[in-house]
């Protein structure tokens, strides 16, 4: 039946949804990936009949949140947990996070998937005046719980190391500190200020090529306690650059939502490994992808990504950090959860038409194991909103 969608402009336009979804789909999960490792920040689901509000603690459906976590497993993914998909600081408070973490983990060692966690310092308050001493403290509170739990780790950005560091080597020190005493190799993050603009000048400098040095510095001086770099600026050149002057064994997972094919495709010198919040929602397609990459068939490959990106860059679009409104939504319709309700109310974060076209760009694409199910959840969003044809 026809859905009639609302524009940018407020007009309705008639759009028919896909019968059949993408044969990809369809195909049973196979075999271990061998040509890169590819991790999905996984988002959480809210509990709809919590009797919460916005700033209060969060409330997580635990029994949906961990099934989506074994879905992406059963498809090959590794699970990146707790991280900004996750909500962390918008929404996912650091107790709730505590608990997501140690639960995935369980999960993890009963399943054999493959997780990493992340570690922030987002338990600090938001008021300014915090010191390097109480940074480095909250990272290590949250890099033991990590630890204790078997996960490998995922040092994140921190926006009280962004507030409190006066330049280049509070951040050599708190990151060489933390790595001088962690157990494993972690993963270094570096979230770009699209993603979260209180992380502006991170590394001790607005200026980007200043900014790599650093970070590059950090790495240099603890190679054997990196396993791998996780780059999220939307910026493939700086990218490309900074993992063609990694250090030999660390890896690079890309971070970037809007060229993603091409980094994982990768070039005569080299190519990136993934962790991304787009593959989120394109779980199953995704693995299809990196496997037959596994064969050699790099064309095959990106006639398989290629056409996601459109979708990846509508959800990323600028406010860029409410991305995740839109991965929550696309689960919703493919069945993963049986409502549209998010941590922090945070469901309310894009418009009607944005969600709109996200619905539209991803059932072009055959994302929908349930393409009917899916058309009838879009129907009643759209009754909600007082869309009556």
């Amino acid at each position: 039946m026809t859905l009639h969608l609302p524009d940018a402009h407020g007009a309705l336009r008639a759009y028919e949804p896909r019968t059949e979804p993408l044969p990809a789909l369809r195909s049973a999960p196979g075999s271990a990936f061998t040509s890169r490792t590819v991790f999905s920040a996984a988002h959480v689901v809210a509990d709809p009949y919590a009797d919460t509000s916005p700033d209060g603690p969060a409330a997580v459906d635990w029994d949906a949140t961990l099934a989506f976590r074994r879905h992406l497993w059963s498809h090959g993914l590794g699970v990146a947990e707790a991280m900004d998909t996750a909500q962390r600081g918008m929404g996912l408070d650091w107790p709730t996070a505590a608990e997501l973490i140690r639960r995935s983990a369980a999960e993890a060692r009963t399943t054999g998937g493959r997780i990493a966690c992340g570690v922030g310092t987002d338990q600090l308050p938001a008021a300014t005046g915090t010191t390097p001493a109480e940074v480095r403290a909250a990272y290590e509170e949250q890099l033991a719980v990590v630890e204790e739990s078997g996960a490998r780790a995922i040092l994140m950005a921190s926006r009280a190391l962004a507030a409190t560091a006066e330049g280049p080597d509070d951040y050599l020190e708190v990151y060489g500190h933390l790595l001088r005493q962690a157990a494993e190799p972690v993963i270094l993050h570096w979230l770009g200020p699209m993603f979260d603009p209180a992380l502006e000048g991170y590394w001790g400098s607005s200026d980007l090529d200043a900014a790599t040095d650093t970070f590059l510095e950090v790495i240099a001086a603890h190679p054997d306690k990196v396993d791998g770099i996780k780059v999220s600026l939307l910026d493939a050149r700086r990218e490309i650059d900074i993992r063609r002057r990694l250090p030999q064994g660390v890896r690079c997972y890309t971070g970037d939502d809007f060229n993603y094919p091409e980094l994982i495709a990768g070039d005569e010198q080299g190519f990136s490994h993934a962790l991304l919040g787009i593959f989120d929602p394109l779980g199953p397609l995704a693995a299809e992808a990196v496997r037959v990459l596994d064969t050699g068939d790099t064309d095959g490959f990106r006639a398989l990504l290629d056409p996601t990106v459109e979708l990846s860059r509508h959800l990323f679009q600028t406010p860029t950090r409410y991305y995740k409104t839109g991965v929550v939504l696309l689960a919703w319709l493919s069945g993963h959860q049986s409502h549209f309700t998010m941590v922090g109310g945070l469901q309310s974060a894009r418009s009607l038409p944005h969600l709109a076209r996200a619905y539209e760009l991803a059932d072009g694409l055959g994302l929908f194991p349930d393409p009917k199910l899916a058309e009838e959840r879009m129907r009643n969003l759209l009754s909600l909103y007082g869309v009556t044809r």
